[in-house]
């Protein structure tokens, strides 16, 4: 399930990998940007190359639409859950090459 979270002060949109929810994966980034491993982890494309994560590692929704792994204990010292009425920034874009683009000036 793909909750939201608040880093102070941006909310970010972010899924904690549990090994058996790929398809939810897909569908919250790009198959280009995260691939499933044999041994359950998954291989992430980052803007500062390929990052592995691990079951029970969250994955997050940059502001640029890139997406990144954080370990457990990271995230909760850094985000906190919040309410679905309390979203007040639109979602970020679909187009995961934007944050790319940016970098490649």
């Amino acid at each position: 399930m793909i909750k939201k979270f608040r880093k102070k002060p941006v909310v970010i949109e972010a899924i904690q990998w549990c090994g058996d929810n790929f398809q939810e994966l897909e569908e919250f980034g790009s198959q280009r940007h995260i691939v499933s491993n044999p041994d359950g982890t998954l291989t992430i494309e980052t803007l500062e190359g390929n990052h592995t994560a691990q079951k029970g590692d969250w994955i997050i929704r940059g502001v640029q639409g890139e997406v990144y792994p954080c370990k457990p204990d990271i995230f909760e010292q850094t985000y906190e859950e919040v309410a679905e009425t309390e979203t007040q920034a639109s979602p970020p874009e679909k187009s995961f090459n934007k944050g790319y683009e940016v970098n490649q000036k």
